[in-house]
């Protein structure tokens, strides 16, 4: 097991220690749960009440807050208690699970597939015909690859996650359990006999920048001609739709479960809550920020944020909110 002084763990974030503990400390937790040997994080003062009630040894906190760690007990002062957290997290991560040997003996990879250097391919795993396979690259078991796939360097894909045909995928990417990257697009026209449905063909791909994580189960389909784009550094959350042709810019975080129709674009650092529905066609502009449960029905400037079904300014969803509350209560002594 691992373990640090106050003092060590100061050394990779070079905050401002207060107080002396004189525990080892084994790992972070959050306050509630937190033992003697472990340290937690306080952002603001909601929580630092919460400390005098915790078991935590230390805490990393906000340097503009203004309370007491009490005896044999510290705090680091820091700018941002996030950001050094996150830090504090990579001392104590145990690691990803290793392989046993590089190509397991019960993967199946084409004879035409390149596999770069220090590349490890799990069991169960399938490669296809003329994919290629960057230097350290990580297949955990029952990956698939179909042909004539790109994979970047330093990209790992977690268990059950397909990659269809002629998808490429950028550097040091992370697409996580059961995510599918090259779906088709959901394209269906009514026959001209009116008996049924004409399926349009998706003959596009999907092409995935450097530095993307992709959640557990979430769909990027091709694009019916051309590509669905992901931007670099965009991040991706759990079980979101991503249909043909749309196109996110860089770093751009999307929450789960929300929907993004087809040809949508987003622009460079947008912010997407959770549980949003956006429009066909429709552009996000950088830096713009959608709330969560919000729908998307037009455009949205740079820089705007909006809330509510549909999504309009922030501000004005949420005085009506506010209205609709003092009416209900006015409604309310009436029925009285």
């Amino acid at each position: 097991m691992r373990s640090y002084t106050i003092s060590e763990i100061n050394e990779t974030i070079q905050g401002e220690i207060v107080g002396q503990t004189t525990h080892q400390i084994t790992g972070p937790e959050q306050l509630d749960k937190a033992g003697s040997q472990n340290i937690s994080f306080i952002v603001n003062r909601k929580y630092a009440q919460k400390w005098y009630e915790s078991k935590a040894c230390a805490a990393v906190i906000d340097s503009k807050l203004d309370i007491e760690p009490g005896e044999n007990r510290a705090f680091i002062k820091v700018k941002n208690a996030e950001l050094a957290m996150a830090r504090i997290l990579e001392l104590f991560d145990p690691g990803l699970p290793e392989f046993d040997v590089d190509i397991h003996p019960n993967a199946n990879i084409h004879e035409s597939a390149i596999i770069g250097q220090g590349t490890s391919v799990g069991a169960g795993c399938y490669v296809g015909k003329g994919t290629v396979l960057g230097d350290g690259v990580k297949l955990y078991p029952n990956v698939t690859i179909l042909d004539e796939c790109k994979i970047g360097s330093g990209t790992i894909i977690w268990s059950g996650a397909v990659v269809r045909e002629r998808c490429e995928i950028g550097h040091m990417c992370i697409i996580h359990s059961n995510t599918t990257i090259g779906a088709d697009g959901f394209g269906y026209r009514p026959r001209e006999d009116g008996m049924g449905l004409v399926k349009v063909p998706q003959i596009g791909n999907v092409v995935i920048g450097n530095g993307v994580e992709i959640g557990a189960n979430t769909c990027v389909d091709r694009g019916k001609f051309s590509s669905t784009i992901i931007g670099d550094g965009t991040k991706i959350d759990n079980l979101i739709q991503i249909a043909h042709n749309c196109e996110l810019g860089r770093s751009v975080i999307v929450a789960a479960t929300t929907g993004i129709a087809g040809g949508a674009k987003i622009g460079d650092g947008a912010m997407i809550g959770g549980g949003v529905s956006i429009k066909e066609q429709t552009v996000i502009h950088p830096g713009a920020a959608v709330g969560a449960g919000s729908g998307v029905m037009n455009d949205i400037p740079a820089g705007k944020t909006v809330l509510g079904y549909p999504a309009v300014d922030s501000r004005e969803t949420l005085k009506m909110w506010l209205a609709l509350r003092k009416l209900g209560k006015e409604y309310g002594l009436k029925k009285e």
